[in-house]
């Protein structure tokens, strides 16, 4: 007979919770993307620090889909996956654009004067600051595929 641990239920405080949606990929889908995210954020049970980080990160990401995945067609989507589990909040954020390769972007030279820095980077600079895990893959099924892990508790 299995031996069963009477804690084991209490040590899962926040049941597994996913939510999924779809939203064309246009600047005017900000606002209800970072809506989306940032109840998800409070559901999780996340600090207003750690809220507002998932806020600044999501809407990174999802500008550079919409000005680098998609800038060269209309009608895309961001696909935004938020699940919520003992941990804290993992958000997925699945285009069908150009590929991109995370590890290929350079990290910004934050010494340069502001005038002379290159663009390029610092919005992965910022996601990887802001969150404790940033993730990407690509294939021609699945497309870029990002994922942004937010811990409740900062991880030791």
């Amino acid at each position: 007979m299995p031996h069963h641990r009477s804690g084991d239920l209490e040590e899962e405080p926040l049941e597994h919770l996913e939510r999924r949606a779809v939203f064309p990929a246009q600047c005017e889908s900000l606002a209800q993307i970072i809506a989306f995210v940032s109840e998800a954020a409070h559901q999780a049970g996340l600090s207003p620090d750690a809220v507002q980080a998932v806020q600044l990160a999501v809407d990174e990401a999802c500008m550079n889909i919409i000005e680098h995945a998609y800038k060269d067609s209309a009608g895309g989507d961001i696909v935004c996956t938020c699940c919520i589990d003992s941990r804290g909040l993992t958000i997925t954020l699945i285009d069908h654009g150009i590929p991109f390769d995370l590890d290929r972007v350079p990290p910004p030279c934050l010494s340069a004067h502001l005038e002379e820095r290159s663009e390029r980077g610092l919005g992965v600079y910022i996601m990887c600051r802001l969150m404790d895990e940033v993730r990407h893959t690509f294939s021609p099924q699945s497309g870029n595929v990002l994922t942004l892990v937010k811990y409740r508790e900062a991880p030791g």
